[in-house]
């Protein structure tokens, strides 16, 4: 009786979610597209058949983009319906549609908006990337016979804790999947705890994503043109950036050791980032001003998407963008593949096996302040060799990891209901 207690919450809270819509769609307006599509109201014709996948993010949407590849590369001519929870995940997402292809948000949990979702689009299976596991989403891909699968599929130690105390809810919903593929060991174990049947432990997606070559040929001929090393600040998280400023504020020497390149995570935080820096009495060029190249100032911002080669490949070195504060870190694997160390602060949870195989590899290194954080970040970025190592290092740690894309494009495309 949980589920449809838990069907008229949901259905109860929609004039609060409308309103969240609204209030997000004044800052982003990518909120503001096709509303209805949140509640299972499409303007467009469906096509049956397509390959689903849900990505519900920004992250996401990058590793749904490796898959959607191999996909194609195994299957040419498959059709991809993309969806999404975020503006963000949205917008990336669109770069990656083909002819044929659909795209649109995921309803909210409700049995309705649901239902109408799956009668509309009829796809041939489903694919939830890395955490999203919805009940009334689970239980009528079942009784449809849609084979829905979580893929790259992660879970804290204290997302697990959570499904513990919901376990009346999630544990049917994990349980009623009809393949969970693993990132790693440990995530197997703890989705398995959640009541998931693990059926493979595939890797990191993310660890198959080949960086821009173009981009990163940009990034490092800007660093070669600065003539100082550059230390960058990775998908910076908020109340990050002011205690990173806060550190350059109060040493001067230390913040003219380097240039300084923050990168906030989420694009509508970019003006809010520029002005904090501001604020700390540094001067900011964005590279949404760049023409030839970056413009001097104190702080650079990267204030844009889809380049982040191109800013690893100016760094010398990166801060961990969510690990200095209690949110878990953001995924450092495309830093490595572009052959940036990373210096993390103390909160990686998100990530935990990577983040310890990365240090044990020497493509990263632990701090347990953001002070600390930077001096390691200038002191690595001006000692050439020990740079190098690190470098070297990070290249080998991103290749040792390679295949999950293979294997997870097979398995999907091995559920496909014909």
């Amino acid at each position: 009786m949980i589920r449809p207690l838990y069907s008229l919450l949901v259905m109860g809270a929609q004039p609060f979610l409308r309103r969240k819509l609204r209030r997000r769609g004044a800052a982003e307006p990518g909120y503001l597209h096709a509303v209805g599509e949140r509640f299972g109201q499409y303007a467009t014709p469906g096509q049956p058949g397509a390959v689903w996948i849900h990505a519900v993010s920004l992250g996401e949407t990058r590793a749904a983009a490796i898959l959607i590849e191999r996909l194609r590369k195994l299957r040419p001519g498959v059709r991809i319906l993309l969806t999404h929870g975020t503006a963000t995940g949205r917008a990336e997402g669109e770069r990656l549609l083909g002819e044929g292809d659909a795209q649109a948000w995921l309803p909210w949990d409700t049995p309705k908006a649901v239902r109408r979702f799956l009668n509309h689009f009829q796809p041939s299976v489903g694919v939830l990337m890395e955490t999203e596991v919805w009940p009334n989403l689970v239980a009528q891909c079942q009784a449809r016979g849609v084979p829905l699968v979580l893929a790259n599929a992660r879970l804290s130690e204290k997302s697990l804790t959570q499904a513990r105390r919901l376990s009346r809810l999630s544990r049917p919903a994990y349980a009623s999947l009809a393949a969970v593929w693993s990132q790693t060991e440990g995530d197997a174990h703890r989705l398995a705890q959640a009541g998931a049947t693990v059926k493979g432990v595939f890797g990191n997606l993310k660890f198959d994503a080949t960086p821009d070559a173009a981009q990163l040929d940009q990034g490092r001929a800007w660093r070669a043109a600065a003539h100082a090393p550059v230390v960058m600040f990775a998908s910076s998280r908020e109340g990050e950036e002011a205690e990173f400023l806060r550190v350059l504020q109060a040493d001067r020497a230390l913040a003219q050791a380097a240039r300084w390149l923050v990168v906030p995570r989420h694009p509508q935080r970019f003006d809010e980032v520029a002005g904090i820096a501001v604020q700390h009495g540094f001067s900011v060029s964005r590279r949404s001003q760049w023409t030839t190249q970056p413009e001097a100032a104190d702080v650079w911002i990267g204030d844009s998407l889809g380049e982040m080669a191109l800013y690893y490949g100016l760094a010398d070195t990166a801060l961990l963008g969510g690990s200095f504060a209690p949110l878990g870190g953001q995924n450092l694997i495309e830093a490595a593949a572009c052959g940036c160390p990373i210096v993390m602060g103390p909160h990686t949870f998100n990530f935990t096996e990577a983040a310890q195989l990365a240090q044990e590899a020497g493509a990263a290194f632990r701090v347990e302040s953001m002070e600390q954080g930077v001096r390691t970040a200038v002191a690595l970025a001006a000692d050439e060799a020990l740079r190098s190592a690190a470098v070297h290092a990070a290249l080998q740690f991103a290749q040792a990891h390679q295949g999950a894309a293979q294997k997870t494009a097979e398995a999907v495309l091995a559920l496909v209901v014909r």
